[in-house]
Parts: structure tokens; C-alpha cells; sequence
């Protein structure tokens, strides 16, 4: 049998279970997750491997009208998610009113490249109204093939996979069939410290917030790692280190526990908090950050 490849990229609003999708279909924790919107900043790489055939998903950031410069760039990742997709994959979710952003509608509609349209969350709804909105998108979107799906629940997951290695074209792997992302531990690190933020503060904290390893030394029973907390305001620093500096030390256990499980090794784990003004609208900054 010929080998397939090719990349899949998956676009959509924010919070319709994008990450939840990449993970449940590599079968591993890549992309973090959390209630609330913006989680995913960066495009991330998810590498399915198979006999057959390799899958290379793209979770990408939930589509915004950017308010900063930060903004700015998370939309660059998803723009270039249109550049190298042999499939592109659309959520939403059960109830979404239609398309909310006009310039994306035209790039759906123009797409040379298949579309893959899931309806997420369809455990939330009767099946009654799933039909209805399938009907409904089908009339929006009738160059895209549709399929109602639960990424959390692993509903119609095998159908995804069947349907896209259909549609992947005839080709050699992209990357090595032991690889799974093309990011680094060190990304990763960076971005469990901030799954963590997310989790425990409210507003505009975890918005304002970055993290960057600046030290990962690994030694032959513990790796040692220093990754600093940045802010844009003095004031956003004693929110973050919380009373006798308890707020930080909860961020810091619950993110050693799964760098470790990541690592697979003991970890030593210091997360300084440090001040780096109006960083989101600084492209030096952005930059550095790899935005």
C-alpha cells in the first residue's frame, strides 16, 4: 500500500475544543487546555504516525479581532494555516450562530483543498437540532464535508481519521515516525507554567502574563530549570506570588508535577516573577517570545 502525509490543519473560534481535538487524536497531551479563550498563542504541531501513513494536525489559535500586537500574531499562525494544509479541518460548535469572521468565510469558500467541517459538542444537544444544524451548515459551507463530533467524549474520532487519510495525498513522511511535535521540551515547559496561570487567575492576569525558560540543565537524576514569569504591571506581580507567596508556589508544584511526568525524571523548578512592561504590543518582545 502507498504511503500517505500531508498536513491537517485545524482553524476555528475560540473554545470550540480545538486542543481537545489535536490531543484525543494523536493520543497524547500536547496542546494545553482550559475554559478560557486565548488558551492556544502559538500553532502547534501534533505528528500522527501509523504504518501507512503519517498526519500532521496544526492546533492553531481560536480566530479574533485582534486587539494588540500580540493578537496580531496569533492571527498570523492561523493565515498561515491556509498556506501548507493538504486538509483543512473547521470547528464549531453545536449552535453556533454561522461564520463571524467574513475574511475567513472567503478563504473557506475559495479553498483548493478539502474542508473538513466538525460540529463539536453534539453530546449537548438532541439529535433533532444536531440534524438541523448540520442542514444548516451544509447550506453555509457546501464545499465542506460535515460531520458531527464530541472531541471529548472520542465520538467519530475513527471517522476523522478514516476520512482524512483518504484525503491525504500519496506521499513520503514530513517528519521522523518516532516524532510526534516539532516543538521543544523547553516550549512545552513554558507552556504547562502557563496552563497553570490560566487555571488559578481570573481577568486580565493570564493575558498579561509570559513565560520564558531562561535555564535547563539536565543532570543524571534531575533536570534543573529556571523559567521566569513576566508581567506588564508591579501590581500583576504580587497577584501572581499571592499571599506569603503561596499563589506561586501552587503554580510551581502543580507544574513540576507534569514537566516531571513529561521529563519522565525529578525536576527542581524556580519560577521568578518578573516585571517586562507592556510586552503584548512590543514586537522586539514578540519576537524574542517566538511570536
Amino acid at each position: 500500500m502507498d504511503h500517505k502525509a500531508g498536513f491537517v490543519n485545524i482553524i476555528g473560534n475560540p473554545n470550540v475544543g480545538k486542543s481537545t481535538l489535536m490531543n484525543a487524536l494523536i493520543g497524547q497531551k500536547l496542546s494545553i487546555i482550559t475554559q478560557k479563550a486565548q488558551t492556544t498563542r502559538h500553532r502547534i504541531l501534533g505528528i500522527l504516525n501509523e504504518k501507512n501513513y503519517q498526519i500532521v494536525f496544526s492546533d492553531t489559535p481560536g480566530i479574533i479581532n485582534p486587539e494588540y500586537e500580540l493578537q496580531e500574531s496569533m492571527m498570523d499562525f492561523v493565515y498561515s494555516a491556509f498556506e501548507d494544509a493538504d486538509v483543512i479541518i473547521y470547528m464549531i460548535e453545536v449552535g453556533d450562530k454561522g461564520l463571524k469572521n467574513k475574511g475567513f468565510v472567503e478563504r473557506l469558500e475559495n479553498a483548493e483543498v478539502p474542508i473538513l467541517l466538525l460540529i463539536n459538542k453534539i453530546d449537548l444537544s438532541e439529535q433533532d437540532f444536531v440534524e438541523k444544524e448540520i442542514e444548516k451548515w451544509s447550506l453555509q459551507l457546501p464545499n465542506a464535508s460535515i460531520l458531527p463530533i464530541s472531541a471529548l467524549n472520542n465520538f467519530n474520532l475513527d471517522i476523522i481519521k478514516r476520512k482524512l487519510v483518504e484525503l491525504l495525498p500519496i506521499c513520503s513522511p514530513y517528519y521522523d515516525k518516532d516524532a510526534i511535535t516539532d516543538k521543544s521540551e523547553r516550549f512545552f515547559v513554558e507552556e504547562i507554567i502557563r496552563e497553570k496561570i490560566l487555571k488559578h487567575y481570573k481577568k486580565e492576569i493570564p493575558y498579561s502574563v509570559e513565560v520564558d525558560v531562561e535555564e535547563f540543565f539536565e543532570e543524571k537524576e534531575i533536570t534543573k530549570i529556571r523559567a521566569i514569569i513576566y508581567v506588564m504591571r508591579e501590581s500583576q506581580k504580587g497577584i501572581i506570588i499571592g499571599h506569603k507567596g503561596m499563589g506561586l508556589k501552587r503554580i510551581g508544584s502543580e507544574a513540576r508535577k507534569d514537566i516531571e511526568k513529561m521529563l519522565e525524571k525529578k525536576v527542581f523548578l524556580e519560577t521568578p516573577v518578573k516585571l517586562k512592561k507592556n510586552w503584548r504590543n512590543n514586537k522586539k518582545e514578540l519576537k524574542k517570545f517566538g511570536y
